[in-house]
This record gives structure tokens, C-alpha cells and sequence, in this order.
């Protein structure tokens, strides 16, 4: 008599099946992933792009006309609008700090202190203040910070600097003490900074030897003697 096990050894191979065909409980995941959801009571969120363009149009309905454009000429010209309102804004704050900031360093005839800054020497002549200047008289040209500052028009010669008295000090080496000359304002110095004097070589030599060209020197405004050309 045959074993069951050489009777089994001529039957072919038993197939086997996947799970959802033999267990009835089984739940694709899927359909999981779906049945968590209705029982959790969720749905599907719209995405932020979504929602982005549902909040437009119910401000800005597609098929209404805005300024006689269609709606995206319309955003075209407000985004440019406000992009140069904010580009003006920033420009205008930038230039007012730097206003305020330079205003802060200005020497101005008010300020009764003494400043220093660098003393050189040109050739004059025909100044801003419409005074002709020779190479002996006793002038000094202003820092251009400082002379703009204080002007009250288009016209240089109204400027309320000309004709003002400033004295400079310093020590001479080659006395070996100090010494100082009262200048009078006629010009506008285009390469000083604020607390610079650029006077004539007459003025100068009386303060330092010419041949050093560049020296330090101490300053400060007189009493107000104004002689602007109007």
C-alpha cells in the first residue's frame, strides 16, 4: 500500500495565494490610508497656491476690467507701482542719513569751538564769493561740505559764509613757537573735507614752510563780519 507521502510526491505543487484572496479581513493599504481618513473625519487640504488664487479672485474677479487693463496688466502695473514707491522710499531715507550724519561734522559759524583738519595753499583768484584774490591777501577757501551747506540759492556769492573771519593757529617749527592769521572766507575748496582751510601761499608761508605743502592746523570762527556779494 502507498504512503500519503508518495501519493503527494505525484500530485503537482500546491499555488499559493495571495493574502487578500484567502483572509477576508485583509484591507489593501490603500483602502486603509482611505478608511483612516473617513473615520478621522478628514479630507484633502487645497494646496497654498490654491488658496492663493481663490483669495485673488474673490478681491480682484478675473472677468472684471481694472483701470481699463485685464486683471494681470492690472497686478503688472501695481507690483511695478509699489516696487518704486519702496526704491524711493529706501533712496530718500539713504540720502537723508547721509545728510543728517555729514550735517553732525560740519564746522559751521555757530559752533564756536576750535576744529583741525589739513591747512594747504592755492593760487586764487576770482572766488565763489565774486571776490578777486591775489596771492598775498589773507583768504581761505572753505570745505565745499561746508560752504554748500549753507547756501540760499543758485548764486555762490549770497553764500551767508562769504566775507566771514576765521583765525588759524599753529606751531611753527621753523620759530619754534606759535603762530596764527585771521583769514577771510572767499572761495569753495572742491577736494577738502569739512574741517580743511585752503588758503593763499601769502597766508600759508606765515604758518608753515611752503615747501611742506600739506600741514595740520587748529581754527576757529570770529565774530560775523559778512560781506556777501548780493
Amino acid at each position: 500500500m502507498a504512503s500519503l507521502r508518495d501519493e503527494n510526491m505525484g500530485m503537482p505543487p500546491a499555488t499559493q495565494l495571495p493574502d487578500w484572496e484567502v483572509d477576508d479581513s485583509y484591507t489593501p493599504k490603500s483602502k486603509r490610508r482611505q478608511t483612516k481618513n473617513d473615520h478621522d473625519g478628514l479630507s484633502p487640504q487645497p494646496g497654498m497656491k490654491y488658496m492663493l488664487a481663490s483669495g485673488l479672485d474673490r478681491i480682484m474677479p478675473v472677468h472684471k476690467r481694472y483701470w481699463g487693463l485685464r486683471r494681470r496688466s492690472a497686478l503688472t502695473v501695481m507690483s511695478l507701482t509699489i516696487l518704486a514707491i519702496v526704491i524711493l522710499t529706501i533712496g530718500l531715507a539713504v540720502g537723508l542719513t547721509k545728510r543728517n550724519a555729514n550735517s553732525q561734522f560740519l564746522p559751521l559759524p555757530s559752533d564756536r569751538q576750535s576744529f583741525t583738519g589739513d591747512l594747504t595753499y592755492y593760487g586764487p583768484g576770482l572766488g565763489a564769493c565774486g571776490v578777486t584774490s591775489s596771492n598775498t591777501d589773507n583768504i581761505v577757501s572753505l570745505s565745499h561740505f561746508l560752504f554748500d551747506s549753507q547756501s540760499v540759492g543758485t548764486n555762490p556769492n549770497t553764500n551767508p559764509l562769504c566775507g566771514l573771519t576765521v583765525r588759524a593757529e599753529r606751531f611753527d617749527e621753523q620759530v619754534n613757537a606759535m603762530r596764527s592769521v585771521d583769514l577771510t572766507v572767499v572761495d569753495r575748496c572742491t577736494g577738502c573735507a569739512p574741517t580743511d582751510l585752503d588758503v593763499s601761499p601769502g597766508a600759508f608761508d606765515q604758518l608753515a614752510d611752503p615747501a611742506k605743502g600739506r600741514v595740520e592746523v587748529t581754527w576757529a570762527w570770529l565774530s560775523p563780519t559778512p560781506t556777501a556779494q548780493g
